[in-house]
C-alpha cells in the first residue's frame, strides 16, 4: 500500500498541472480566436497605418484589411510553393504594388495550379496594368520559425518555399513595406485572375474538454485512494476487534480428553 500511497501524491498533482495546462492553451487559443474575429470584422485602413519600411506587422495587428493604391510590378513576381488550393498543391502569387507613396506592399494575389511538373512554372494570370486599388489582409513575414520551413536555393528561379519579405525586399530596386497582403479585393477587377485565398478561421480547440477529462482523472484518482485507505482501516479494526486467534477455528478448540493413539487411560 505504502507504493499505491506514493503513486497517487505524484499523479494527482501531476493530472491538476496537466488540467490547467490544457486551460492555459484554450486561454491562448480562444483569445486568439476573438482577434481574428475582431481583425476581419475592422474597416479597412491605410497600409502605412499598420507597417513601415524595414519593420515587421505586429501580431496584434494580424488579419486586419488595408488599402493601397499603386501599380503592379510584375517584372518581380514570385512564386510560393506548396500552397493548397480548390485543385489541390500549387502557388501563391506574390506580386509587389509599387504604390503612390513610394514604398512596395508584397500582395499575395492568390491561388494558381502548378505546371506538368513540380519545377515548371505555369502560366500567371496578368495582373491589370496602370493605376489600382488594392484591398487585402496584412500579414507578418513569414519565416523558418514561425512557418517551419526552410527556404531553398536549389527552386527555379523566381520561387520561393515562404513570404520571407525581408530577403525579398533585399532583391527589390524600392523600398518595401513589412509583411504582405492577401488580396480581398482590387479595382478593376481582372479576368482571368488566381484564385482568391480563404481565410483559415481559428477555432479554441479541444483544450477545455482535455482539461476537464484530466480533473475528472483526478477525482477518480482521489476517489479510489479514499476507497482503498477507508477499506484498508475497516480491516484493521476487524482485526484488531478478532483478538490474537478466532475461538471458532478448529485449530484452537480444546482436544478431547483421551483422544488419539494411546489416549485411552484405562
Amino acid at each position: 500500500m505504502l507504493a499505491f500511497h506514493a503513486l497517487v501524491l505524484v499523479i494527482v498533482p501531476a493530472f491538476i498541472w496537466l488540467g490547467f495546462w490544457q486551460l492555459d492553451r484554450w486561454e491562448l487559443r480562444s483569445a486568439s480566436v476573438d482577434l481574428q474575429q475582431g481583425n476581419l470584422a475592422a474597416d479597412p485602413v491605410p497600409v502605412a497605418e499598420l507597417t513601415a519600411v524595414g519593420a515587421d506587422v505586429d501580431p496584434d495587428d494580424r488579419w486586419r484589411s488595408v488599402r493601397a493604391l499603386g501599380t503592379w510590378d510584375t517584372e518581380h513576381e514570385i512564386l510560393l510553393r506548396n500552397r493548397d488550393g480548390s485543385g489541390g498543391v500549387g502557388f501563391h502569387v506574390l506580386t509587389p504594388l509599387v504604390t503612390e507613396e513610394g514604398p512596395a506592399l508584397l500582395v499575395n494575389r492568390g491561388w494558381i495550379r502548378r505546371g506538368e511538373t513540380a519545377l515548371d512554372t505555369p502560366e500567371i494570370p496578368p495582373a491589370p496594368a496602370g493605376t489600382v486599388e488594392v484591398t487585402g489582409r496584412i500579414h507578418f513575414s513569414e519565416t523558418e520559425e514561425n512557418t517551419g520551413l526552410r527556404n531553398r536555393d536549389d527552386l527555379p528561379e523566381g520561387q520561393l518555399l515562404m513570404a520571407d519579405v525581408p530577403m525579398i525586399a533585399g532583391e527589390l530596386p524600392y523600398p518595401v513595406y513589412g509583411g504582405y497582403a492577401e488580396l480581398t479585393a482590387q479595382d478593376p477587377v481582372p479576368d482571368p485572375a488566381p484564385e482568391r485565398i480563404e481565410v483559415r478561421e481559428l477555432d479554441s480547440g479541444m483544450s477545455l474538454s482535455y482539461a476537464v477529462q484530466w480533473w475528472v482523472f483526478t477525482l477518480v484518482a482521489v476517489g479510489g485512494w479514499v476507497f482503498l485507505v477507508r477499506r484498508e482501516v475497516r480491516d484493521a479494526r476487524e482485526a484488531e476487534a478478532a483478538g490474537p486467534g478466532d475461538p471458532d477455528s478448529p485449530a484452537d478448540a480444546p482436544a478431547a480428553v483421551g483422544a488419539g493413539p494411546g489416549g485411552d487411560a484405562g
